[in-house]
């Protein structure tokens, strides 16, 4: 029986749930990590470079929350700042220069909303991420490993592929933002979080994801080894497309057609 949406939700914010580092350890070699934006400052938030994957060259980009209170404080708790989108965009413009597929591992409740991150930009960084996202003719495949937020996460989703763990979130909104909007009350977050079809197997009955990945053994060596294989396999079959731009508008542009056909 899949669980209650709210528990779901929880087990993504897990502070021992696997994060983007582990990831990029654990599933791919040699990684180099870049720093910066090039315009203002280094977000810590966002963790990107070049890496391979089993013996192909690959571009890598993570949101990061980080494990102990430590290390989520220097993350910014996986809200990134504007200058972590424009990293990951320059990033992934490298990445299109070179011929590097992406790869994007998501987790965040969403972009950051301080005054200094709308001050520098923060909803024309995520924008100008979607627009040169479709634009770009390397492969991208985004998983979204944990939380899914609202803008903050479409900005590294705009894919080929989009995959989810079996109990990652992926919502336009948390539930206690939607449940203090609609409600009053954050309290109600439980039954927001019914209402938002934000589970994994939501975002797949609406063609949103095309994948669900099982997490057993989560954390572990054979978990890591079957990401890996999979990627790789993915990778390998977009790779030989020659219409990856077209396709990929394609896909987006279909997203919630069959729920509104339904609807009428």
């Amino acid at each position: 029986m899949s669980e209650a949406p709210y528990h779901r939700v929880k087990l993504a914010r897990g502070s021992q749930r696997p994060t983007g580092r582990d990831y990029i350890r654990n599933v791919f070699r040699g990684f180099i990590e870049f720093h910066g934006d090039r315009r203002f400052a280094d977000d810590h938030a966002v963790i990107g470079g070049i890496a391979r994957l089993n013996q192909s060259p690959v571009t890598v980009i993570a949101i990061e929350k980080g494990h102990t209170a430590k290390e989520r404080t220097y993350r910014n708790f996986g809200t990134p700042h504007p200058e972590g989108y424009r990293k990951a965009l320059r990033l992934m413009k490298q990445a299109d220069k070179f011929g590097r597929p992406i790869i994007c591992l998501i987790d965040t409740s969403g972009a950051y909303c301080g005054i200094g991150a709308e001050e520098r930009g923060q909803g024309q960084a995520i924008a100008e991420n979607l627009m040169e996202m479709s634009t770009l003719c390397v492969p991208i495949i985004s998983i979204l490993i944990g939380e899914g937020g609202s803008g903050g996460a479409l900005a590294l989703a705009v894919a080929d592929r989009v995959w989810m763990l079996q109990n990652a979130v992926y919502s336009v909104i948390s539930p206690e933002g939607c449940a203090s909007i609609l409600w009053k009350d954050s309290a109600k977050a439980e039954n927001a979080a019914a209402s938002l079809k934000l589970t994994a197997e939501d975002a797949m009955s609406l063609g949103v994801i095309e994948k669900i990945l099982s997490e057993d053994e989560i954390g572990k060596k054979e978990f890591y080894d079957r990401i890996r294989l999979l990627l790789a396999e993915e990778v390998s079959r977009l790779s030989s497309d020659l219409d990856l731009v077209g396709k990929r508008y394609d896909r987006f542009r279909r997203i919630g057609v069959s729920a509104v056909k339904r609807d009428t």
